[in-house]
């Protein structure tokens, strides 16, 4: 078994993302299942009936050896069968000592990064999850064309000046903000990569791996 504090349980095409930080390393772990894009269903994450929630600490039985990195992420780690553990909560504050130093958030100033540019990294630099301290945040819903429903994104601003419009992917989050919820500042937001993909009207050659608000975290929370 492996243990995480939980920083994201968002949207992956119909399963989820789970992620957060290794509670000895102190390193981010992406868990990833056997599927071709390594979501996570439900039948493998739910903790006596629940979803993992962001502030748990999470017991997950990890493979050592076995693991996919899509040729750019290398936090991902690969889970193994077995039931996964609730073992405490904690409070915001104790994630500061996480908080991203980097002045650029995951690599550059855009919404999205090249995905020639991730792999001609070295492996150790190849940073697909990133805990961002946000002193100014604010939401906007929009409409999905061809969708009968919206989606969120948010606007961020870091304590070094730097901006970042995302889309939301935060499932309990978007449902507080549906509920007319508006978020409270200071904030600490996993920025979490896409898998690679590009929109119909896509006219770059390069291939863009998005920036996403995989996590929100209100340092009043608790």
């Amino acid at each position: 078994m492996t243990r995480i504090i939980c920083l994201a349980n968002s949207w992956k095409r119909g399963n989820r993302c789970i992620a957060g930080i290794h509670t000895i390393k102190g390193n981010w772990v992406r868990v990833i299942s056997n599927l071709p894009d390594g979501g996570i269903p439900k039948e493998m994450r739910l903790i006596d009936g629940q979803e993992p929630a962001l502030l748990d600490v999470i017991d997950i039985p990890f493979a050592t050896q076995t693991r996919e990195d899509f040729e750019f992420e290398r936090e991902n780690v690969s889970i193994l069968p077995g039931e996964w553990r609730r073992m405490q909560k904690i409070p915001p504050g104790y994630l500061l000592k996480y908080s991203s130093k980097d002045v650029s958030i995951l690599h550059n100033d855009e919404r999205y990064i090249p995905l020639s540019y991730l792999q001609a990294l070295p492996l150790e630099k190849r940073q697909t999850l990133q805990l961002v301290k946000a002193i100014e945040f604010s939401v906007h819903s929009i409409n999905c064309r061809n969708e009968n429903r919206q989606k969120w994104e948010g606007k961020l601003i870091t304590e070094y000046g730097k901006e970042l419009t995302a889309t939301i992917t935060d499932p309990v989050f978007v449902r507080r903000l549906e509920l007319g919820y508006r978020p409270q500042q200071p904030c600490l937001i996993t920025v979490s990569l896409s898998m690679p993909w590009q929109p119909e009207d896509w006219e770059k050659e390069e291939n863009p791996c998005w920036k996403l608000i995989a996590g929100v975290i209100e340092l009043s929370q608790g």
